[in-house]
């Protein structure tokens, strides 16, 4: 009873209505859903997948979340608000510390109270480091448990909608891995992987739900028993009844690839994409990335001749390599007559990246003048420990000892110091109009969410460090409706301008949604308004979140290192860190080595795997010091203030 006790501290609004459900997160073992191999994966109260969420806007939603797990575990609704009660978040060390085997987490996601309406998706969050710090073992089995399964559509249905249509139906994509995230990740980051290749999923899935419920197979098949009672791929169809308009609500819940999405003989009209209603845009391909979300209009047609395929095509430009057991063209059917055959149009020629910029919002909000702006590169390299990372500014991002939201909550007047949140933290003042700008230095797209907020696209170009306007174009103030959403995808060499206004207190995410990427540390965290944050949070912090912090032996105040000084870090985990010193002799003889010969090479890789790399204290010093150089210079930095 005492652990419900803060609920009633929240404000009488939150209890205008309340859809309460009780999670027992569980494995489920000899899932099969690709029908190529039965694996473990995690579920709920013992089914997989996940049941789908579907809340009306007028209501509050209030999940008793139980870890059944062997490991910690969270739950993040992705694309919520949460209302300065940012420690629901479910961001791992920076919303809390992960739920305890055999506990419960409360999660309380205020709806009725956000203004939101739309699709989104709920999934783990535990994205600990494999550099972690944390001397629990088990806290490093916890990472990209979404990967193994944890994760479900979550829609949001108001009142009144803007389109009028005749039914609604949930479109699932996604990647599928058959070896658990725990074996993948550990050959990722590895001295085995210095060039960074992710791992290819073995397959992957499209299935169907109609608000709280999936819908069942194609009668008349058999697929495999633990998923038997929801069609995947070509054992999942879509009822159509002539006549009838259908939203389609897309997701993509994958952990790597982008999908490219047709139906054969019926137009598509995007009216949605991340929670934010747009004009109707029409269109014959849909292309959408790790994380985002569209709905679509479709008219059905006026005849029942003909069933029709609908098709989901893996990005597979984003792959290392293709193996060849690997198929990444997903189909499965529109039905208007049992029996009747599928026409499958075929393959299109050409595959082209929906245009998120045209897209225009209903609800009309002009573009603001910014008042900071935090430039950031994406830069992936091989670092001096051998493995391949991913860096934001020159920082991997490795997640404070102390849950960031927690530093903010219990660091009193220095919670206003940056740098008591680590090197990848950017301190933002309330209400701050703040432009985000991400240049990525890498060849391949990279969809980037924030937490907590919205933004506006507001500039991209073609070409972030070109001096050709027609390819890095100025950005344009004053614009009167820029397209609102909270996961953008930037392609490789590429740049988007990103504006939203700094008014949710508390500690939030920003980073690569494709999971290999947040873990190989492409992030950094958001420390918004930490004294409105601390007075917003008076009296209804939950108790709970820091007795499971204790049970999990970490700590809960002070700084990123767990201090209660604003500026001693002493014990926070950095790096590991680009080779930065130039060749060394060793170096320049085991590339000489290579082009001699191809022996000689590979004793070279050998030995580097072994030895030959700057040591760590001159590694960490020399770079610490031209990132700072760097600032110094404001050549780019993680935050400029507006003149």
């Amino acid at each position: 009873m005492l652990a419900y006790l803060w609920l009633l501290a929240l404000p009488t609004t939150t209890w205008a209505g309340v859809q309460e459900l009780w999670w027992n997160v569980t494995y489920v073992q000899d899932a099969n859903p690709d029908g190529l191999f039965a694996r473990r994966v995690i579920g709920i109260n013992n089914t997989w997948p996940p049941p789908p969420l579907s809340v009306n806007t007028s209501d509050s939603l209030l999940l008793h979340l139980t870890n059944s797990l062997d490991a910690p575990t969270t739950l993040h609704h992705h694309g919520m608000f949460f209302n300065s009660t940012s420690w629901m978040d479910g961001a791992v060390q920076l919303s809390q510390c992960g739920v305890p085997p055999g506990q419960t987490f409360d999660y309380l996601v205020p709806i009725n109270s956000s203004g939101q309406y739309g699709t989104f998706w709920a999934h783990a969050h535990a994205n600990v480091s494999p550099l972690c710090h944390i001397a629990t073992p088990s806290l490093i089995s916890f990472q990209g448990q979404y990967v193994d399964g944890f994760r479900t559509p979550l829609l949001l249905h108001p009142s009144n909608e803007t389109y009028h249509y005749d039914e609604e139906l949930t479109i699932i994509l996604g990647d599928w891995y058959h070896q658990e995230h725990d074996e993948l990740i550990t050959s990722f980051i590895s001295l085995s992987n210095p060039g960074g290749a992710e791992p290819v999923p073995d397959s992957g899935l499209i299935y169907f739900a109609q608000n709280s419920s999936y819908l069942p197979p194609i009668s008349g098949t058999s697929p495999a028993p633990v998923t038997s009672a929801v069609g995947f791929n070509e054992n999942a169809t879509l009822p159509f009844v002539p006549g009838r308009t259908y939203r389609l609500r897309i997701i993509n819940t994958g952990a790597f690839s982008a999908f490219y999405f047709w139906i054969d003989g019926h137009q598509m009209r995007i009216i949605e994409a991340d929670g934010t209603d747009v004009q109707e845009y029409s269109t014959d391909l849909l292309s959408i990335s790790v994380a985002q979300r569209y709905s679509i209009l479709v008219d059905a047609r006026n005849d029942t001749s003909s069933n029709w395929m609908i098709h989901a095509n893996m990005d597979v430009a984003m792959f290392d390599h293709i193996p060849a057991a690997l198929q990444p063209n997903l189909t499965a059917s529109i039905t208007y007559a049992s029996g009747q055959n599928i026409t499958d149009l075929g393959p299109i020629q050409t595959y082209i990246t929906t245009n998120d910029t045209a897209l225009v919002p209903v609800e009309v909000i002009p573009q603001t003048v910014a008042s900071q702006t935090v430039e950031l590169e994406v830069v992936f390299d091989t670092m001096n420990d051998g493995t391949n990372r991913a860096m934001l500014n020159g920082y991997v991002y490795n997640p404070p000892i102390v849950p960031a939201i927690m530093s903010v909550l219990t660091l009193g007047d220095n919670a206003t110091v940056q740098e008591a949140y680590g090197p990848y933290s950017i301190m933002l003042n309330h209400l701050d109009i703040v432009d985000i700008v991400v240049n990525n230095s890498d060849k391949q797209p990279h969809p980037f969410h924030l937490h907590g907020h919205k933004f506006q696209i507001v500039n991209r170009a073609d070409k972030y460090n070109s001096t050709d306007p027609t390819l890095n174009p100025p950005l344009i103030e004053g614009q009167a409706n820029p397209m609102r959403r909270d996961t953008v995808t930037i392609p490789g060499g590429a740049s988007a301008t990103l504006r939203v206004v700094a008014d949710n207190p508390g500690a939030w995410l920003f980073h690569c949604h494709i999971e290999w990427h947040l873990e190989s540390g492409l992030a950094v965290q958001f420390i918004e308004a930490p004294i409105q944050a601390q007075e917003r949070a008076a009296g209804v912090f939950p108790s709970f979140l820091s007795e499971q912090c204790a049970a999990l032996g970490i700590p809960q105040s002070g700084n990123a290192a767990g201090h209660a000084s604003a500026t001693d870090l002493a014990g926070l985990p950095l790096g590991p860190w680009q080779q930065l010193l130039g060749w060394q002799p060793k170096g320049i003889l085991a590339m000489t080595g290579c082009v001699l010969t191809a022996v000689i090479g590979m004793l070279t890789v050998t030995w580097y795997t072994i030895g030959g790399k700057d040591s760590e204290e001159e590694i960490e010093q020399e770079v610490i010091r031209r990132l700072e150089a760097k600032r110094n210079r404001k050549r780019f930095g993680f935050l400029k203030r507006a003149s």
